[in-house]
């Protein structure tokens, strides 16, 4: 299945894009992510991102009716993941994402430019291009951000001792992490890479390939939430300068935890 994967995924566009415009009610197809202006990121593992854009009036005719995407190829598996759109599964393994929207409404939508498989000849291409621009997150201060991975670690090993460890993973190896990772841009040039401005962790071993190394460490799962907990205190004391009295909190937390084995006990 792997073979041809990109050329599949390309073909399957332009066979939506088609059956859009036999449909009389759509006035263009647009290719997002991989599928739109980055086709050269195709590859085995790629799925479909697109926007159907129809005419007033029409956008549930084909939200609530799939039989024009199933007139391409069984759809095998879907579902209504936002108002707008769903999220389908072909019989031959296509996976795609996609949204319907109307002009007035595609106005008001941000999104990354794509790339205009399909349109009707009397769209000019100026309408499918993004009226309102993502507005990327103002870059946080290095104190805020050890301050939110210190007291998610303190937090995340508070639970481990009262035996909530999934609580404890969340806090430490997911939200303590995602911090962490907004922190290693500060010591770690960017490698040469596309960027998802949507989604921060997208690609992030080929952008920051030095601190993608350390994070199996600060993940290292369900039953070593101790241990990614000190591994990423590490990390914060080699890089930065923690408050040092939070360190110590942590630390001494930390031991004992170890000491009871974990702590299971609940209060």
């Amino acid at each position: 299945m792997s073979e041809g994967k990109p050329e599949l995924l390309l073909d399957r566009l332009e066979e939506i894009g088609a059956v859009l415009a036999r449909s009389g009610k759509a006035l263009a197809l647009i290719g997002l992510g991989s599928a739109g202006n980055e086709t050269g990121r195709l590859d085995e593992f790629s799925d479909l991102d697109f926007f159907a854009i129809v005419e007033n009036g029409h956008k549930y005719d084909f939200i609530d009716d799939l039989s024009w995407l199933s007139s391409i190829c069984p759809v095998a598996f879907s579902y209504r993941n936002t108002r707008d759109g769903h999220k389908v599964m072909f019989s031959d393994d296509v996976f795609c994402e996609f949204a319907v929207f109307e002009f007035p409404e595609l106005e008001q939508i941000p999104f990354a430019p794509g790339r205009i498989v399909w349109q009707r000849a009397d769209v000019p291409d100026v309408l499918l291009q993004p009226a309102q621009h993502w507005q990327r997150q103002e870059e946080r201060s290095i104190e805020w951000l050890m301050g939110e991975v210190l007291c998610n670690l303190y937090a995340g090993l508070s639970r481990q001792g009262r035996g909530e460890k999934l609580a404890a993973m969340r806090a430490i190896q997911v939200h303590a992490v995602e911090r962490v990772l907004e922190l290693a841009v500060r010591i770690e040039t960017e490698a040469a890479a596309v960027r998802d401005i949507f989604a921060f962790e997208r690609r992030y071993e080929q952008r920051y390939p030095d601190t993608a190394r350390t994070l199996p460490r600060f993940m290292q799962g369900y039953q070593r939430n101790n241990e990614s907990a000190l591994a990423i205190l590490d990390y914060l004391e080699l890089h930065f300068e923690p408050n040092l009295a939070m360190v110590a909190a942590i630390r001494k937390l930390s031991t004992r935890l170890s000491r009871q084995g974990g702590s299971q006990c609940q209060g």
